[in-house]
């Protein structure tokens, strides 16, 4: 068994360069099925996922280079078959963008069911309701499912609800589609506008992708290109409240500043001051950290993702503080770990009361989900004496290496491996 050990730190200072986004380059990944030539992505984070989208690329028969740690050349000339398997498929939730990237060239595409973060079952309705609406049909089997489409007809389509996911994933099949599609309600995160200009550099016809409303004119075909992925702006926001949490001083390289807009907002309100240029953002401490209230939406307004580092955050401040996520109410999973640690936080129906200072005390937690295990690695930051964190394998799947990076920084934290850990749990794998 593996776990993170995480001591009380001082005060983190340095610059660090913010890597590739996860949730980009699994779109990024399997949108280069859609080429009919190779495709250069650089910034590709070196996670677990990551590797899991090239393996199911290598299952289907694409050629997958790998040039260094961080530049993937994907020739999917070679792709024989659309069948995924469930065991892929099911490792993580973004498996579905091989339904948009693959159903326009082979007409059938066999897939498990999406897998990913177990804090919350995430639908897949507005995806059929968009794939559906191009002139796909969908059967059901107990750990599959199949999308078929003779041909894909562009059409208007309106998103009951914002979704990221779905808006690629249509996206990715309208762009071969006959004629024009319009997606209505349509996400506005960097991913999209990310997948959007890569497939726009590939031959597509994609406007407004950023806005509620996105126009793709379909085309016949689709050539490759070279694309940076858009950087992760979820792992530069943890390091924004791990200045706050140590009152450190970091400087994050390789940043878009408009992808973190509302999270600096919110966290300038909280007692954090920011130096921002054109592409690094300093993040430094104010005189203290004031309680607030949040409320979590979709981009660009403050993310879920961001609740649960700004949770411990939130716990350096006097008064209660209110953190409203109605997007994920079951993302508050790391609450209970955090009480185990001396916190004094009450979850009911979506909301979190975070009652005034507690002084935290290292012990035995557990990750449910990359987001959760970053609050656990910041607030074993602040504890006294030594916090050990298990599932570590969640954590993997959002950071290459989050012993280096926060050690880059000052931070006190190492990686462990044996039986200690194992008495410490239950056998669903949460602390006793």
């Amino acid at each position: 068994m593996r776990w993170l050990e995480v001591n009380c730190s001082n005060p983190l200072r340095g610059e660090i360069s913010v890597p590739g986004s996860k949730n980009s380059s699994l779109a990024l990944l399997a949108a280069c099925c859609l080429a009919d030539e190779p495709v250069v992505l650089h910034s590709i984070p070196n996670i677990t996922d990551i590797n899991v989208v090239c393996k199911i690329l290598t299952e289907i028969g694409a050629k997958v280079k790998k040039e260094d740690c961080n530049t993937y050349i994907i020739d999917p000339r070679y792709i024989t078959h659309p069948e995924i398997s469930s065991d892929l498929s099911s490792a993580f939730r973004a498996a579905y963008y091989f339904i948009g990237a693959l159903l326009a060239k082979k007409k059938k595409v066999t897939i498990g069911y999406p897998g990913g973060d177990n804090f919350v079952s995430r639908p897949i309705d507005q995806h059929v309701k968009g794939l559906k609406a191009l002139g796909a049909s969908i059967s059901y089997h107990e750990d599959y499912y199949t999308v078929e489409a003779d041909s894909l007809t562009g059409t208007e389509i309106f998103f009951d609800i914002i979704t990221g996911g779905a808006t690629i994933n249509v996206m990715l099949a309208a762009v071969l589609a006959k004629g024009k599609t319009i997606l209505y309600n349509a996400a506005k995160d960097p991913e999209v506008v990310d997948t959007a200009v890569l497939l726009n550099k590939m031959g597509a016809r994609i406007h407004g992708a950023g806005t509620e409303t996105i126009r793709i004119h379909g085309v016949s075909q689709l050539g490759g290109c070279d694309h940076n992925a858009a950087p992760a702006r979820l792992i530069a926001g943890a390091y924004f409240m791990a200045a706050g949490i140590t009152d450190g001083e970091i400087t994050l390289e390789d940043t878009i500043p408009e992808h973190l807009t509302a999270c600096m907002d919110k966290l300038t309100e909280i007692g954090i001051r920011f130096e921002v240029n054109d592409s690094s953002i300093k993040a430094s401490p104010g005189k203290r950290i004031k309680a607030t209230r949040i409320r979590t939406g979709k981009f660009p307004m403050f993310e879920s993702d961001f609740q649960q580092p700004a949770t411990v955050l939130l716990l350096k401040a006097h008064g209660r503080s209110v953190i409203s996520d109605k997007i994920y109410p079951k993302r508050f999973n790391n609450c209970e770990q955090l009480n185990r640690m001396g916190a004094d936080i009450t979850v009911k129906n979506g909301i979190a009361r975070i009652n005034s200072y507690r002084k935290l005390t290292g012990t035995w937690v557990h990750a449910g989900d990359i987001r959760a295990g970053t609050s656990l690695v910041l607030a074993g930051l602040m504890a006294e004496g030594t916090t050990r964190i298990t599932g570590v394998e969640h954590i993997e799947r959002g950071y290459e290496d989050i012993v280096r990076d926060f050690g880059k920084l000052g931070a006190d934290i190492r990686m462990c491996t044996g039986d200690n850990a194992s008495a410490a749990f239950d056998a669903s794998g949460y602390a006793k």
